[in-house]
C-alpha cells in the first residue's frame, strides 16, 4: 500500500503573515497528491507537530483548513522533527504494508529532511516529493534556495541496498 506523509502542514506555519515558498501551489500539489493516494486505496497520514507556538489541541496546531481531510486518514502527532522519532509511525506503516512512502509538507530543511532520512534509513521506499515541500526565507538561502538544495541532496543520498529514493514531482509520481 502506498502512504503519503504530510508533515507539519498546520495553521501555526501557514497563516498568511508567515511567509513560505510557493505555498498555494505547494498546497494545492499535496491535496492532489492526497486525492491520487486515496484514489489508489492508499493512506494519507498527516504529521502535527506541537510545541509552545502549537500546543497539541490548539487552533494553531490543526491542519491547514486548505487541505482537505478525509475520514480515512490519520495522523500521527510529534515534537521533533523525525515524524518517526517516539511515535506509532514506523509501528503504522508495517501494519499498512507500506510498499511506497510518499513525503512533503513544511519544512523542507527540518522536519521533512529529517523524515525523508529516517524514512530510508528505517527500510522504507521513499518518494520525496519535489515540487510539494516549502519553507521560509533564511538569513543565509532564500526559500527556493533551500528546496532547490534539497532535491538535489535527496536526489544523489546514498541509501540502504535494496531500497530507494525518488525525487519526483506531483505530475511525475502519479502519472499514469
Amino acid at each position: 500500500m502506498d502512504i503519503l506523509l504530510i508533515i507539519d502542514m498546520q495553521t501555526a506555519w501557514l497563516h498568511e503573515t508567515s511567509p513560505r515558498f510557493d505555498k498555494e501551489q505547494v498546497i494545492k500539489r499535496i491535496n492532489f497528491a492526497a486525492e491520487q493516494i486515496r484514489r489508489r486505496g492508499g493512506n494519507v497520514v498527516f504529521v502535527r507537530h506541537s510545541n509552545l507556538e502549537a500546543p497539541a489541541g490548539s487552533a494553531a496546531w490543526q491542519v491547514d483548513a486548505r487541505l482537505p481531510v478525509d475520514s480515512t486518514d490519520r495522523f500521527i502527532d510529534k515534537t521533533a522533527c523525525d515524524a518517526f522519532l517516539q511515535t506509532s509511525l514506523q509501528t503504522d506503516l508495517a501494519a499498512w504494508q507500506c510498499e511506497t512512502l510518499y513525503i512533503c509538507g513544511l519544512a523542507s530543511e527540518f522536519c521533512v529532511d529529517t523524515t525523508i532520512r529516517a524514512a530510508i534509513s528505517t527500510g522504507f521506499n521513499v518518494v520525496a516529493l519535489a515540487d510539494a515541500h516549502t519553507t521560509g526565507d533564511r538569513p543565509h538561502l532564500s526559500a527556493a534556495q533551500i528546496v532547490a538544495h534539497h532535491n538535489w541532496v535527496w536526489t544523489h543520498l546514498a541509501v540502504p541496498a535494496g531500497r530507494t529514493l525518488q525525487v519526483l514531482t506531483t505530475t511525475q509520481a502519479f502519472a499514469q
